[in-house]
């Protein structure tokens, strides 16, 4: 795991974009196509907006890159809370990527419907028990979910399927996501993680006791690839460094 530490939520929006940036660049001089999960929630949008810009507008070969996401709100996609409307708003109505790159979580059929139609997907462009995403995107909530694994959901101990649909109490709706075990065999995998209410939920994935049902986020830890970690000095300031 490699830990980066910015001054707040603006340069580290900066120095992921130039990161992210570099790595597809040299990612793709040794295969066709790059794989990408996004991830939901606000802490992208600034991410996104950086990287339709110059100069990664232009630098970036959108036009090999698939994007997938790595969980869905099962509402429309004109609802605000949808994962998709948010990116295609901050990034791929403005980059040159062609529509059939990119892989939405159907929200237009019932949940464990475009659950088992995303995992087909998946299953068309991964091996079982190969890579997966050259790169899965994430976040972290103030409780330690990522993804839609949430705190005691049953969801945190799928191990078999790379996608599940299930409804989630809490928010009364359901939720479409990834698994772990489909996240752990990505080539990367980034969280991103802002604001001193994240610091002690930060501390306890890092460095606490393993306890996934509590904090989720601890299952992200990629068999074969790469961990980063991208925060700012509020989310780390509970860190022992």
């Amino acid at each position: 795991m490699e830990l980066h530490i910015a001054q707040n939520t603006q340069e580290l929006s900066e120095n992921l974009a130039a990161w992210i940036s570099n790595y597809i660049q040299e990612v793709l001089q040794d295969q066709p196509i790059f794989t990408l999960a996004l991830s939901g929630g606000n802490t992208p949008k600034q991410l996104h907006m950086l990287l339709a810009k110059e100069p990664y507008r232009i630098m970036i070969p959108w036009n090999r890159i698939h994007f997938f996401w790595g969980d869905e709100r099962a509402v429309p996609f004109e609802d605000e809370r949808n994962n998709a409307k948010m990116a295609y708003d901050t990034l791929l109505n403005i980059v040159d990527v062609p529509a059939e790159n990119i892989h939405v979580m159907r929200t237009d059929i019932p949940p464990e419907e475009a659950a088992a139609e995303y995992e087909k997907l998946l299953h068309t462009y991964f091996k079982e028990g190969e890579t997966t995403f050259d790169l899965v995107l994430l976040g972290m909530g103030d409780d330690g979910h990522t993804l839609s694994l949430f705190p005691g959901m049953p969801v945190v101990h799928e191990q078999d399927a790379w996608v599940k649909a299930f409804f989630l109490p809490a928010q009364n709706m359901y939720r479409i996501t990834l698994t772990a075990p489909v996240v752990n065999n990505a080539a990367c995998v980034i969280f991103m993680a802002t604001g001193a209410g994240k610091s002690l939920t930060l501390k306890n994935v890092i460095e606490g006791t393993f306890n996934p049902d509590k904090y989720p986020s601890q299952l992200i830890r990629p068999e074969d690839g790469e961990l980063h970690w991208f925060v700012d000095e509020a989310a780390a300031g509970a860190l022992e460094m």
